[in-house]
């Protein structure tokens, strides 16, 4: 980008290197948020519904890993990424896969904790009537997913907020290259590093309306589908 453009000629120009930018950045928040909803709402799912020795002590490490140090995430995943590690045949380090990486693992544990939670509250309400359906565990942790599957839009935006303010795990894994793993988060300590404030705060409000848009899309959605449920 222009060291000299200010970040609303930038919008409005239609400027390339920017819109590059949010989309690897909606690219990479986007499948982190997914990856860890496959994982998360199933593995939330069953600690809430399980009863088995060290419950406590998973829910506690569980609550725990909702506040993992970025830079640390992105450690582990650049020792594991890198030549040297077990997975650096795929010669992922320094791409968006492995930012991707990086963020799902930021991210599973507060959806995880999050449906926990959901999840843990139906049962509660409902455990009379399921256990008359005479429901298997599979049926019991998909009849309650799919009753909490509004509340659980809040678990996926909590996370896509995590995911979407990421710097520090992304720069380790990614490299903050320009044109290939430059996010809008790492252009933003970039420009801020060169002294370039007011570029950098044009696009932390770029940013922010990114993050707005998208929270006020699934709200609608989610208030679309419960009235469309009844």
């Amino acid at each position: 980008m222009p060291s000299d453009a200010t970040a609303l000629h930038l919008v409005l120009s239609g400027d390339p290197a920017l819109f590059a930018i949010v989309r690897l950045s909606l690219y990479v928040s986007l499948s982190a948020v997914v990856l860890a909803a496959l994982i998360g709402i199933p593995l939330g799912a069953w600690i809430a519904l399980t009863k088995f020795p060290g419950r406590q002590g998973l829910i506690v490490l569980l609550n725990a890993l909702m506040g993992l140090p970025p830079v640390v995430v992105g450690l582990a995943v650049y020792l594991m990424l890198s030549r040297s590690g077990p997975l650096g045949a795929f010669g992922l380090l320094f791409t968006a896969g492995a930012m991707i990486i990086a963020q799902t693992v930021l991210v599973t544990p507060i959806i995880a904790a999050l449906t926990r939670q959901t999840i843990e509250d139906l049962w509660i309400e409902y455990r009379d009537e399921l256990t008359a359906m005479n429901l298997g565990p599979v049926g019991r942790v998909t009849a309650l997913i799919w009753d909490a599957r509004f509340s659980l839009v809040t678990a996926l935006l909590a996370g896509f907020g995590r995911a979407a303010a990421e710097v520090g795990a992304i720069i380790i894994v990614g490299g903050n290259i320009e044109g290939f793993t430059r996010t809008m988060t790492t252009a933003i300590a970039l420009e801020t590093s060169k002294g370039d404030l007011p570029l950098a705060v044009g696009l932390g409000l770029v940013l922010i309306a990114i993050v707005i848009a998208v929270n006020a899309l699934a709200w609608t959605a989610r208030r679309a589908g419960e009235r469309l449920a009844g």
